[in-house]
């Protein structure tokens, strides 16, 4: 029996964020935050493949949000000194929950 394509094959949880199609490089395929047990990835679509950034959890250093009016950016940075996950246009509570999800991981694992 094949597995579901959504689900991944240990079935840990997996969330995915997806930024505003409102905010500047989202128009069209908007850049998504995938959160996992294992890591923290950043997916931006295009028209032919897509770019994905990843970082392991137990390497991800800090997690930094800045609010605006309606949109939040959020930084995900590296211990190991790779350059930092960044995504524009998410929703304030979308990036305090990416927040509290990789921390609650990183406790998780400790």
């Amino acid at each position: 029996m094949d597995a579901a394509p959504d689900v991944p094959l240990d079935s840990s949880p997996v969330e995915t964020f997806a930024a505003s199609r409102w905010t500047q490089g989202n128009f069209v395929f908007p850049t998504k935050i995938v959160v996992s047990p294992q890591r923290v990835s950043r997916v931006k679509s295009r028209l032919f493949g897509s770019n994905e950034e990843t970082i392991p959890m137990s390497k991800v250093a800090s997690v930094h949000i800045k609010t605006g009016v309606i949109w939040s950016e959020i930084v995900i940075e590296s211990a190991g000194g790779a350059d930092p996950i960044t995504s524009y246009g998410h929703r304030k509570t979308d990036a305090q929950r990416i927040r509290d999800l990789i921390e609650q991981y990183q406790s998780q694992t400790r």
